[in-house]
């Protein structure tokens, strides 16, 4: 059983890790590059904003919030890999932490004042408040959010049946 867990863990934290290149996809192609930190806190200018033209469309806008909830759900639970108890911890987790981030910026004056000075100079924590106050609330980014929880679910306990069966 050990050996199942163990194979079972590494094509989770795989196809999250696919997720994640398309999230960055969206970032590098259709989002303008000072608009996002990865890119613009870069030396190379790795944007094709404008270049290419926008291949998500619409969806793109909320893109992100699906992916990084069913991302990151999946990699947990790729780690942790222990059943669907814990699956739905971690889905539920992710969810509530993207979540917390989301209506951190729709209150981001009250947000901000509780960011420790210490962050600045850091790296990627040093955008932190920047994210808040230039970040726009999104209900659809919610609901992204939640699509995203339910579908890892999903794919966990899909990705169990298969490793199963097989």
């Amino acid at each position: 059983e050990i050996l199942y867990l163990s194979r079972l863990s590494k094509l989770q934290v795989l196809i999250g890790l696919a997720a994640l290149l398309i999230a960055a996809l969206v970032y590098v192609v259709d989002r303008a590059p000072d608009e996002t930190y990865f890119i613009y806190s870069t030396s190379a200018n790795i944007s094709l904003y404008n270049t290419l033209p926008n291949i998500f469309g619409p969806m793109g806008n909320s893109l992100p919030a699906f992916i990084h909830v069913f991302a990151f759900a999946l990699i947990t639970a790729g780690v942790i890999s222990r059943g669907k108890r814990d699956w739905l911890i971690i889905c539920l987790s992710w969810f509530l932490v993207d979540a917390a981030f989301e209506f951190g910026q729709k209150y981001s004056v009250w947000t901000v004042k509780y960011i420790p000075g210490l962050f600045a100079g850091i790296p990627v924590l040093e955008n932190t408040k920047a994210f808040f106050l230039r970040g726009t609330f999104d209900v659809y980014d919610l609901v992204a959010m939640a699509i995203g929880a339910i579908t890892a679910y999903a794919v966990l306990t899909a990705t169990m049946k298969w490793r199963y069966t097989s």
